[in-house]
């Protein structure tokens, strides 16, 4: 899913991380229960039925009705998870109620508020005052303090900066105009962050909710148990491949980890894996998830409404790097393989990877659909909408079709229910919502298909409840981009790296890197990429570091926050499931995921590792020839790099070559005049005397 979703009840010695995710438990069966099951239901149908335009209002309004749901679910919630006593439980119902009545009041008042846009009255104030109040609020208690105490860092800023010395101040903003800047708007609350989570990020959690209770999970594991799980360390392997596959339905690296960890980590323990390693490999691989297209934690959607491009655009610049990562993963667990002689399963107890295919090859054409969709020029919130809707035609038309008489009846079926979704290309989407409730309708007379019901209406409701997190972040992370464009903050630090980076971009690079890792402490991806995108990304470019690879960037780097000391949100979420320190696993995540920490760097010096235009290398041997130079020399670090961490490479590596493979991938690495030269000549030395003692050992054997 797209949010952030870690264990409540950390283990004894760890830090609890359950107030990142407090609502791990399903709605609670009690009246209050089921009354927040139906306004969870309530909000999907919402969404749904705004983005298929069934329901036709202003974006400010949907926005706001979008946060007013928001806000209505998550303290109630909260408090039922917590167990919250009476009295705290009502506190969550006033709040909840108070921020349906900000909503109200961004639909009643929504002429007026657009004509006396600047000039606020009195009750504007109030209701605005109690926007923010209740949304930082929400991202307290469902995320924790770290973004709230950063957002209202900046909020501050907005009210007293004008204290501070040079060149930090600004000129100044009474208290009615920051009010108005950030609860009313386009900007602050209800800027681009909401947007796109009211349209594009709402519809992908409910598409991976739908894939999910479809089997997709099942089919990911059971195609990557009978590709690897026979081969040398197979267990790590499967990993690495599940996690991969499932980022294509989800963006959540650490949802990812409790999801396919619950079944790799376990497996790699039982097959001689460290328990660090094998919790390492895990988070590598779901953090790695976020990177694979199409959906990349929703962040793709978010970067191309930023940077005003098509998303095939931001998906063709991160395409290359997320093979490379996943590449890179499925290389060291490789070497610990050998380096403790790990074998595979035995292949006559594996799950055939065609057979689950041919069992389960419709669950891959709504994501097929998608990518085609996507990559046609159709907006992300129509190939959202088209998607979810040919999920639920299957889900519903599979019930229908186990019915029917195998056979020319049951085919007949299926060709007439796909004819009738490829309709719609033709006549719309209305098409597809009408054969939809044609199946509801269907199903609701027979048993079987009663019970396929239920699943679409929880799938509904559980996907409202996932949305809650990252839309809270996104609400509350609107205000650090309402300081920004108020008081123009970002150019303070970007002329600051500016100037760091006349002297040395590798310096400037490595502190936007800091300050990506930094911030996304604690913080799920979506925000700390508009945070650290809206600070660092115009700085890069002013720099000469193209647009999407600037921004690409910064979304590495608070990607892989989640992997580093002391934080690790990843990290810990899967230190419950592998029975090991959170920091342990950090350490060994950090190793797997080298080739993370690598490639930004050199896609900055040479853009064409992301398929973008320019970069000297470009200009020197051709375009297409400086692609494959440049994959082949990540490749070649990645190698190194792999061999060096894990200390084998056919055999078990001493420190002098371990130190050598090192000291190669880093001149491969750093685009320095000459590096490439002396990076090759230490790779084919390494590669000699690696070869020599190899032999040494067969000889000796």
């Amino acid at each position: 899913m797209l949010h952030d979703q870690t264990p409540h009840h950390a283990p004894a010695g760890k830090p609890d991380l359950g107030l990142h995710d407090p609502l791990t438990e399903s709605f609670a069966p009690t009246f209050e229960g089921r009354l927040l099951f139906w306004i969870a239901l309530l909000f999907s149908v919402f969404q749904i039925a705004t983005a298929a335009h069934v329901i036709d209002l202003p974006s400010q309004v949907v926005r706001g009705i979008h946060v007013g749901f928001l806000m209505l679910l998550t303290f109630p919630l909260v408090a039922a998870a917590r167990s919250a006593g009476p009295a705290l439980k009502a506190i969550a119902w006033v709040l909840a109620g108070l921020g349906v009545v900000v909503a109200f009041y961004q639909w009643y008042e929504y002429t007026g508020l657009l004509l006396r846009a600047g000039d606020p009255l009195q009750r504007d104030i109030v209701l605005g005052v109690i926007a923010l109040a209740t949304v930082f609020a929400a991202a307290w208690v469902i995320m924790g303090p770290a973004l709230p105490v950063i957002s209202g860092a900046f909020l501050a800023y907005c009210l007293f900066g004008e204290y501070l010395p040079a060149p930090f101040d600004h000129r100044g903003y009474d208290f009615a105009q920051v009010i108005d800047h950030m609860a009313y708007g386009t900007e602050g609350i209800y800027g681009i962050p909401i947007f796109v989570s009211s349209s594009f990020i709402f519809l992908f959690i409910l598409f991976g909710a739908f894939l999910e209770k479809a089997g997709m999970i099942q089919l990911f594991t059971d195609v990557s148990l009978g590709m690897v799980g026979h081969k040398r360390g197979g267990a790590a392997k499967v990993s690495v491949i599940s996690s991969g596959l499932m980022g294509t339905i989800s963006g959540s690296g650490v949802a990812n980890v409790v999801t396919t960890g619950q079944f790799t980590i376990p497996l790699m323990k039982k097959f001689g894996y460290r328990a660090a390693f094998a919790g390492g490999v895990e988070s590598t691989a779901s953090m790695g998830g976020q990177l694979m297209p199409p959906v990349m934690g929703a962040v793709a959607f978010i970067m191309a409404e930023t940077l005003g491009v098509e998303y095939y655009e931001v998906v063709q610049a991160a395409i290359i790097p997320a093979i490379l990562y996943f590449a890179s993963a499925f290389w060291m667990v490789h070497l610990e393989a050998g380096k403790h002689n790990l074998v595979g399963l035995p292949k006559s107890e594996l799950p055939s990877p065609m057979k689950a295919l041919k069992e389960q090859w419709y669950l891959v054409l709504p994501l097929l659909m998608l990518i085609y969709l996507l990559f046609s020029g159709y907006t992300p919130l129509f190939a959202g909408t088209v998607g979810l809707a040919l999920t639920v035609l299957l889900i519903l038309g599979g019930s229908i079709a186990l019915g029917l008489p195998a056979g020319v009846i049951r085919m007949i079926f299926w060709v007439g229910l796909g004819l009738v979704a490829a309709a719609f290309l033709q006549f719309g989407i209305m098409v597809i919502l009408a054969a939809v409730l044609a199946l509801v309708a269907w199903n609701a007379l027979s048993k079987g298909g009663r019970e396929t019901l239920v699943i679409c209406r929880d799938a509904l409701a559980e996907g409202a409840k996932t949305a809650l997190p990252v839309g809270v972040a996104c609400a509350v992370v609107g205000i650090i981009i309402g300081t920004m464009t108020l008081t123009g903050a970002a150019n303070t630090f970007g002329q600051f790296i500016v100037a760091v980076g006349q002297d040395s971009l590798f310096l400037s690079l490595v502190l936007t890197m800091i300050t990506c890792i930094v911030l996304g402490m604690g913080i799920p991806t979506i925000p700390n990429y508009i945070i650290t995108s809206s600070i660092a990304g115009p700085a890069l470019l002013e720099l000469g570091v193209p647009l999407i690879v600037s921004h690409m960037f910064v979304f590495y780097f608070g990607i892989l926050a989640d992997l580093t000391p002391p934080v690790a949100l990843a990290c810990f979420a899967a230190a419950p499931i592998a029975k090991e320190n959170g920091l342990k696993i950090s350490m060994e995540a950090i190793k797997v995921a080298a080739a993370g920490f690598v490639i930004p760097f050199m896609a900055v010096y040479t853009p064409a590792l992301m398929l973008q235009d320019g970069g000297p290398l470009a200009d020197q041997i051709g375009y297409i020839p400086a692609v494959i130079y440049i994959v082949a020399k990540v490749v070649l670090a990645i190698g190194l790099w792999g061999a060096a961490v894990i200390g084998f490479l056919g055999g078990p590596l001493g420190w002098p070559m371990r130190g050598l493979a090192m000291v190669a991938a880093f001149t491969l690495v750093a685009a320095l005049p000459l590096t490439d030269e002396i990076g090759f000549a230490l790779s084919a030395l390494f590669a000699f005397l690696a070869y020599r003692q190899m032999r040494g050992r067969m000889e000796t054997a």
